[in-house]
């Protein structure tokens, strides 16, 4: 009898611990983390993106519209855009290329190729910004070549576009690579079997599968094509009107205290960076979508 009434009276504690969850923290423990968070949020993050702006606005609208308005600040957009538009693209068709070889085909040299494709990540942009300053300058093997054709590479639009490319590869074949691994090849192999023909296959079957990963990458790569300073500074020569970009007005306006100048350049990139922010979670969410959608089509299937 009393065995069955401690059994009674431990079955509801038992019931309580398991209804717990182990993973839960205190509440004060969860306050103290929030808090962490919102105060390095605070400081770190919100206050700079707010004095950008206070600093910008802080001579009135008509000094900040100037400071975007004038020669030097309008060539160093236009000329920013102008690599986005160059390079964006071929990181597109080398990612998409790059992540379809890797994630479909077992070749000598695969493992090469992938550590390929992270060297940007290890390499500091100065030293790709001088690598190709000493392969493409004065000094370089290829200079007598370069200047007998009369063609500029350093210095020039080119090399801008060679280092932005170069720093910005790897981020559409990041996020393509582990997306197409995980789909596997299935679908590609039924619609060969099939009939369909290469071009097919990709447009039809492995693109629609992997357009919202596409998307997340181009926006990153885009992010960091218009906002590339140290690869670009030193290639460029810091040619007022022909090869300073946005991130280089900024420092120069900044070293000739021009102040509201450098501030109001400095909030496009602000603006770019939040734009990129609101892409990249929509981007994520439409990306999650499609991955519930596949598992639950894979579970009825």
């Amino acid at each position: 009898m009393s065995d069955s009434l401690a059994l009674s009276r431990a079955l509801p504690q038992v019931a309580k611990v398991r209804q717990s969850d182990p993973t839960d923290e205190p509440a004060f423990v969860k306050a103290i983390l929030i808090g962490v968070a919102l105060l390095f949020f605070t400081l770190f993050l919100l206050l700079p993106l707010a004095s950008v702006f206070v600093t910008a606005l802080g001579k009135g609208f008509a000094a900040y519209w100037d400071g975007l308005t004038n020669d030097d600040a309008l060539s160093a957009i236009r000329l920013t855009l102008l690599i986005a538009v160059i390079a964006v693209p071929l990181n597109l068709v080398f990612g998409v290329a790059a992540s379809w070889a890797i994630a479909r085909f077992e070749f000598k040299g695969k493992s090469i190729l992938t550590t390929l494709i992270d060297l940007p990540f290890s390499v500091s942009p100065v030293v790709a910004g001088l690598t190709f300053l000493l392969i493409f300058g004065r000094q370089g093997p290829l200079w007598d070549f370069l200047d007998a054709h009369n063609l500029k590479v350093v210095f020039a639009l080119p090399g801008l576009v060679l280092a932005t490319v170069f720093v910005t590869f790897p981020f559409v074949a990041r996020e393509l690579i582990p997306l197409m691994q995980a789909q596997g090849s299935e679908e590609e192999e039924a619609a060969r079997v099939l009939g369909a023909s290469g071009w097919q296959v990709f447009t039809r079957v492995t693109l629609p599968k992997i357009k919202w990963g596409l998307l997340y990458g181009v926006i990153l790569c885009n992010a960091r094509a218009m906002g590339e300073f140290g690869a670009v500074s030193v290639v460029s020569g810091h040619i007022r009107g022909e090869t300073n970009t946005l991130p280089l007005h900024v420092e120069i306006e900044y070293n000739d205290y021009h102040t509201v100048g450098a501030f109001a350049a400095a909030s496009i990139l602000a603006l770019l960076a939040l734009a990129t922010l609101g892409l990249k979670l929509w981007a994520e969410h439409k990306l999650a979508q499609d991955k519930a959608a596949r598992r639950e089509d894979a579970v009825q299937a």
